[in-house]
C-alpha cells in the first residue's frame, strides 16, 4: 500500500476518541480520511451506510473474513466489526492519512500484517470517570456498559505493554491530549499537505 502512513487510534470507549478525531479533522481538512469499517450491527439514528459504517449481513462479513479481505475483525456484543483492505486502499489512493479507530484486538491482528501504521492509544484517567462518561451518554443498557467498561479494563491493561504502542495519550485535559495528538501526527501531515501544493 503506497501513500502515507495510516493512524492506528485505538482505546475506550469513552476515552475521548471522537471528539480528538473531529477537532483534528476540522482543523486539518482534506488531510485525514476515514476507513469506513463493517458491522452487522443495526444503524444507530443518524447513522449512514458506506459513511459511517458499511452495515452488512452476517453472512457477507463472513465471506469477506475467510476470503482475506479485511486486516481486523472482532466480535462484541454479539456484532462483528471488521476494517477490509479496500476501504484502507480507497484512503490513501486519495493522499489521505487513513485513520482506523480499532479495539485492542484490532491492533494486535493489525501488527500481523505489513500495513505499517502509528499506533495511538487514547487513555481514559481512570475508570470512574470513563464510567462516568459512558454513563453521561445514556446510550446504553447497564448490560452493555458493563460489557464495555470490562472491555476498557482489559484494553487499559494492554496499552501499558512495552511495544503495543508508539504513544499512550492520557485523556485528562482535552487540549493537552490533543497537542500530544498532533505532536505525533505532524510528520505525516507535513508530507500530505506538501504533496499537495
Amino acid at each position: 500500500m503506497s501513500g502515507p502512513r495510516p493512524v492506528v487510534l485505538s482505546g475506550p470507549s469513552g476515552a475521548g476518541k471522537s471528539t480528538l478525531l473531529k477537532r483534528l479533522m476540522k482543523e486539518y481538512e482534506g488531510v485525514f480520511g476515514f476507513s469506513v469499517s463493517h458491522t452487522t450491527r443495526n444503524p444507530r439514528p443518524g447513522e449512514e451506510d458506506g459513511k459511517d459504517y458499511h452495515f452488512v449481513t452476517r453472512e457477507n462479513m463472513q465471506e469477506g473474513i475467510d476470503n482475506g479481505e479485511f486486516i481486523e475483525n472482532a466480535e462484541f456484543s454479539g456484532n462483528m466489526y471488521g476494517t477490509s483492505k479496500s476501504s484502507i486502499e480507497d484512503v490513501q489512493a486519495q493522499n489521505l492519512i487513513c485513520i482506523l479507530d480499532v479495539d485492542i484486538q484490532g491492533v494486535q491482528n493489525i501488527k500481523k500484517t505489513d500495513l505499517n501504521p502509528i499506533y495511538i492509544s487514547i487513555q481514559p484517567p481512570s475508570m470512574e470517570i470513563l464510567e462516568k462518561r459512558l454513563r453521561d451518554r445514556q446510550t446504553e443498557t447497564e448490560e452493555s456498559l458493563q460489557k464495555r467498561l470490562e472491555a476498557a479494563r482489559i484494553d487499559m491493561e494492554l496499552s501499558k505493554e512495552p511495544g503495543v504502542f508508539d504513544i499512550v495519550i492520557i485523556n485528562d485535559d482535552l487540549e493537552a491530549a490533543y497537542e500530544k495528538l498532533k505532536s505525533v501526527l505532524v510528520e505525516e501531515i507535513q508530507k500530505v499537505q506538501d504533496a499537495k501544493k
